[in-house]
């Protein structure tokens, strides 16, 4: 810190010491150090001090909300041969309101020595939303001065480098990512031989999440242990694990690799489709891990529900048609273990879908099944408007930060305008691939949210239930539907969210500092 913060941070502690003792400074304890270091600092702000002898020197008292300080000074000097001249006199000081360096930089806008660009080029959010968890379980964050949300990521800046490269490293450590960095010349001396640069790392993440749809060229398949084009993406780490859900093979894939000859996905979640199973027969000699090889039936979700023809919609799709959801389809599954005749499951309906891939035009067509199965689904339970138990944090935002636009919810969404929507969207699926996931929720801390009661609110001139998410808002699709009709029963292996995850808001606690231990007994 610099000379004028010391004045002003010692300047309490002196205006103390000499309320009790006008002209005496204390010699023992922390605040006589304090006043000592005070009194040093101001005598070597006197000029020509060391051509003299200083054999006095204490402090005057001075009104504590003067900002002044008070020096009486006692030197000597030899004049004559034998003769010596003492004088004593009095100085004053203005005490001034100051910043180091790097407090100065931090209160400046826009002033920054390095710069982590983290990017993903996939259409939603949900990566950079569990890696802002993984963020703030590991207190990564701690470092950084400011956010900046762009197109395709989020920019933290940092004021050293060494704190970018901590980022850098983190990020490495928990998805998939390949780095470059740049620097820039901003000054130079060249007396001393020193330079100024400010540093940009590029951090970019893989484009394939968890649960999507991946064929990989059939050259590098054979590479990877001669697996099956077609495969799953099961989880994302610091590298990639594919399956098939066919054989229950597997492969993992770490980024050095995967960037030698990267491939993109062919289908994200958005275009997942809800079957029913009709049967299922479960093989318990074919197993990987919670994983359990089965042969199952299944039919697109509503396909035997009674419709007139003259209810068809003209927007409906291929596979909506009366055609196409009246036929069963037989598909092999890694989901034997949680999956029973009745249940509902999103997977990828390969026979009514039509890709641009190269890859996938090149695998023989008896190896590509009807329909790949990915997870269960729950939506008798999706359609109660149920308001969670837990809730999630965000990492603070700075106010009036350039390029935003609205009042969003932490680093992700504050672009506004058409965005904030679709943020929503993925922000909801987020939060269900947590509820229905418990090794992914392993990952993130989960919070114990407010008791929150149902509201109404008023919609076409008729109270309903509002509907809570906690910030976000269910589609009409998940909502409950306000025809009458009868949904069934919720789901009673519904993966729900203990209490024992849940973690306190020790940021809203206050804690006693023990004036309370006595209290009087009635």
């Amino acid at each position: 810190m610099s000379k004028n913060l010391s004045l002003a941070v010692a300047f309490v502690l002196t205006a103390l010491a000499f309320t009790q003792q006008a002209q005496a400074i204390p010699n023992n304890g922390a605040a006589g150090a304090k006043v000592l270091e005070l009194l040093a600092i101001c005598l070597k702000k006197l000029k020509g001090l060391a051509k003299v002898r200083l054999t006095d020197a204490r402090f005057i008292w001075t009104e504590p909300h003067s900002k002044r300080l008070k020096v009486a000074l006692t030197i000597q000097k030899e004049v004559l041969t034998n003769t010596i001249l003492e004088q004593t006199f009095e100085i004053e000081y203005l005490v001034q309101h100051g910043q180091c360096p790097d407090c100065a930089r931090l209160a400046a806008k826009n002033t920054w020595k390095a710069l982590v660009q983290v990017r993903q080029k996939v259409p939603h959010k949900r990566t950079f939303l569990f890696l802002e968890q993984l963020i703030i379980k590991h207190n990564a964050q701690k470092d950084t001065i400011s956010i900046k949300e762009v197109r395709d990521g989020l920019d933290f800046f940092y004021s050293s480098r060494a704190h970018a490269l901590k980022m850098q490293e983190f990020l490495a450590g928990v998805v998939p990512t390949k780095s470059k960095s740049s620097e820039q010349l901003i000054s130079s001396d060249t007396h001393s031989n020193t330079a100024n640069f400010k540093y940009t790392y590029s951090v970019e993440i893989v484009p394939i999440c968890k649960d999507d749809l991946v064929c990989i060229p059939l050259k590098q398949a054979r590479q990877f242990s001669n697996i099956s084009p077609l495969t799953v993406c099961t989880r994302v780490g610091n590298s990639l694990q594919l399956m098939d859900p066919a054989t229950l093979q597997t492969c993992e894939i770490p980024p050095t690799v995967y960037w030698r000859s990267p491939f993109e996905a062919l289908a994200s979640v958005t275009d997942l489709v809800e079957f029913t199973i009709l049967d299922i027969e479960p093989d318990r000699s074919r197993t990987r891990g919670k994983y359990l090889m089965a042969d199952a039936q299944v039919a697109v979700s509503g396909a035997f529900k009674s419709s007139k023809a003259g209810d068809l919609d003209d927007s409906m799709m291929d596979y909506e048609g009366v055609g196409a959801t009246s036929m069963i389809y037989h598909t092999r599954t890694h989901l034997g273990a949680i999956l029973q005749p009745g249940d509902s499951a999103m997977g990828y309906h390969l026979t009514s879908a039509n890709f641009n891939s190269d890859a996938f035009a090149d695998v023989p067509t008896h190896f590509i099944p009807d329909v790949i199965l990915v997870k269960k689904a729950y939506p008798n339970r999706r359609k109660k408007s149920k308001a969670r138990n837990w809730k999630l944090r965000s990492m603070a935002k700075e106010a009036g930060e350039e390029g935003e636009t609205s009042s969003a919810r932490g680093a992700i969404g504050r672009m506004g305008g058409r965005d904030a929507k679709k943020v929503e969207e993925d922000y909801e699926l987020f939060l269900r691939d947590l509820e229905e996931d418990p090794e992914m929720r392993a990952a993130v801390n989960l919070y114990k949210a407010a008791d929150v009661k149902m509201g109404d609110e008023e919609k076409d001139g008729k109270k309903t239930k509002k509907k809570v998410q906690y910030a976000m808002e269910v589609d009409e699709a998940a909502g409950p539907s306000h025809d009458g009709a009868d949904h069934g029963h919720e789901e009673t292996d519904f993966p729900e969210v203990r209490l024992e995850e849940l973690l306190e808001e020790f940021d809203e606690m206050t804690l006693n500092t023990g004036d309370d231990d006595h209290v009087e007994q009635p």
